[in-house]
């Protein structure tokens, strides 16, 4: 057994200098399995881990782990398996958070690793029951069905609780029929997520979270790792080129709210967010979707769901993608070509409001006042009432206390 220990004591001006700090060590190419555990006082810091290879990139657990393993066959949360190949490796640590008085970090190095990787907790039986959502049969336009989703969500790929599959049960439990899979910084859980969808009966759409402390984005598609530590211009090309979506997250939430400066602008954002059930008529959103434009800016929804029991679940809110069909490809091409709705109600009822054709139909909001983006507003009188739209999006259905029901663009 090979063992290495790598100390550094760091200052918030190691943090100026890069906020991703790599500690080269060499690897013979005989080595059959790795494991690196991370040491540091975590009450007055905040370390991120991560692992670049000899070959390239293979994995990040952020602040979640304080230890990985890597084989050729098996790999923790957020590491991709594989050969360990021959030549220079770095354990990447990201600088989030580093005191006045800085703080000493500690990298221990083993191959083999000293233990096996962490066990997968178990999952709940499959069920094949139909989905509330699809039972719903919302009005769409000819060849069309609305379907409903989630575009935001962890693992133990990276910060979440539960496995692959028991976020499927999940997500299948309270009426989704789709939902993306967002682990932090990794494609680590993509190859995992088609035998969990078939498991159970739900489209599970690869994602990955680009996390920075200036922002996040979610880039969804089967597309390779993007680099988050680059600026993410690269991010919006890079996805763009590769056939998939970029997404801003959460644009307007406390420290993790949107700062980069584009000049290419992804075509999609995070406009309704787990966070807004806190205050449903805060306007803090409204004034960010202004300032970067409507125009061509596809809204999307995703309770960004990591544990049970925090307040926070599965399609809240619900993104309403109309889509010929509802795998991975056919909710993705849906949503690339703008087809999305978003509601703060379950995906078997409440208030939505969808574009049909060329007009909008909000069902299920008798009483509701209909808003378009110039303050023109109006009551819905009926369970399903169609409303000619009275100029270009977003529009919006409010509560009569100002509280956010539904979207569309």
């Amino acid at each position: 057994m090979t063992s290495q220990r790598i100390s550094r004591h760091l200052l918030p001006g190691d943090r100026v200098e890069t906020p991703y700090l790599e500690l080269p060590f060499e690897l013979s190419g005989t080595e059959r399995s790795l494991e690196v555990i991370l040491r540091y006082d975590t009450q007055s810091a905040v370390i991120d881990l991560g692992c670049s290879g000899a070959a390239g990139w293979r994995g990040w657990s952020g602040g979640a782990k304080s230890r990985f393993v890597i084989t050729e066959a098996e790999a923790s949360g957020g590491y991709s398996p594989g050969p360990l190949e021959a030549g220079q490796w770095a354990v990447v640590l990201g600088l989030h958070k580093v005191p006045e008085e800085g703080v000493t970090v500690e990298v221990e190095i083993n191959t083999p690793a000293t233990g096996p990787v962490e066990a997968e907790p178990p999952a709940p039986p499959a069920t094949t029951e139909r989905r509330p959502g699809r039972l719903r049969n919302l009005p769409a336009s000819s060849g069309l069905r609305w379907y409903a989703g989630d575009f935001h969500a962890h693992t133990i790929h990276s910060d979440g609780s539960l496995s692959i599959r028991q976020l499927a049960a999940r997500a299948a439990g309270v009426g989704l029929d789709f939902l993306a899979v967002t682990d932090h910084n990794t494609v680590s859980h993509h190859r995992h997520l088609p035998g969990a969808s078939a498991e159970y009966g739900i489209s599970l759409l690869p994602g990955q979270e680009v996390t920075t402390a200036r922002g996040h984005a979610n880039a969804y598609g089967t597309i390779p790792w993007v680099d988050f530590r680059q600026h993410p211009q690269t991010w919006v090309d890079s996805v763009t080129s590769n056939g998939g979506i970029l997404s801003i997250n959460h644009p307007v939430d406390g420290d993790c709210s949107w700062q980069w400066n584009l000049q290419r602008k992804p075509s999609h954002a995070e406009i309704m967010h787990s966070t807004w059930q806190y205050d449903l008529a805060s306007t803090s959103i409204w004034s960010w979707w202004n300032a970067w434009g409507t125009a061509g800016l596809t809204p999307l929804g995703g309770s960004d769901f990591h544990r049970l029991n925090d307040g926070v679940e599965l399609g809240t809110p619900t993104t309403w993608v109309a889509a010929a069909d509802p795998s991975p490809e056919g909710i993705l091409e849906a949503t690339l070509a703008g087809r999305t709705a978003l509601s703060m109600g379950s995906p078997s009822g409440g208030p939505v409001l969808l574009r049909v054709d060329d007009e909008l139909i909000a069902i299920d909001a008798e009483g509701a006042i209909f808003s378009d983006v110039d303050g023109r507003r109006r009551i819905v009188a009926g369970a399903r009432e169609r409303i000619s739209a009275p100029g270009p999006g977003p529009f919006r259905l409010e509560a009569a206390d100002r509280r956010i029901l539904a979207i569309s663009a």
